[in-house]
């Protein structure tokens, strides 16, 4: 597993040699795309879902996407690996499991879980694509820029979406109705 992690790494920095926009534009993506990003726009879901009286849905989406972070801090401090020495970009905290990678993954799941029923069946293939893709972006962003080892990514992926399938066990978004509109005039 280090000699795959190793190898993996020493591409993203010979990009990095070759390519001097390389890290800054993964950089950017990984912002742009990270956990951060996401837990804005879950806090906005969570408010148009309370707006909307679909409380276990606004209840599921602070769980999953607002508090994953908290399981971040857990399993870096359990597992206390270091990052790579050759990082592009400076990153805090412990290596694995990449939070980026659990994050990410912990949004765009609970995210579209609750968004699924909503969405036209025609768009839900291109919108679960487009979710994969975000997802597999941010976590090769981390290795591209070094801060992370690629098991790092995957056990950050694993844990987030055991975490999300925890989550639906426990507070399910679609066990309520929606509230039905007013019709009396």
């Amino acid at each position: 597993l280090n000699g795959i992690d190793q190898w993996l790494l020493n591409v993203g920095q010979s990009a990095a040699v070759r390519l001097p926009s390389w890290s800054l534009a993964w950089d950017w993506l990984c912002t742009l795309l990270g956990p951060m990003a996401f837990r804005l726009i879950g806090a906005g879901v969570i408010v148009v879902l309370v707006i909307r009286r679909r409380h276990r849905a606004a209840l599921f989406v602070f769980v999953t996407v607002e508090l994953s972070g908290i399981l971040t801090e857990i399993a870096k401090r359990l597992a206390d690996r270091p990052r790579p020495d050759a990082r592009m970009v400076e990153a805090g905290g412990s290596s694995f499991p990449s939070g980026h990678a659990l994050g990410v993954m912990v949004a765009v799941v609970a995210l579209l879980t609750v968004a699924w029923p909503a969405v036209s069946p025609r768009w839900r293939a291109p919108l679960a694509v487009l979710g994969g893709l975000v997802i597999v972006a941010v976590g090769e962003g981390r290795v591209a820029l070094n801060v992370h080892h690629p098991s790092d990514v995957l056990a950050g992926w694993a844990l987030g979406y055991a975490y999300v399938v925890l989550c639906l066990a426990v507070v399910h978004p679609r066990g309520e109705r929606p509230a039905e509109p007013d019709t009396a005039q």
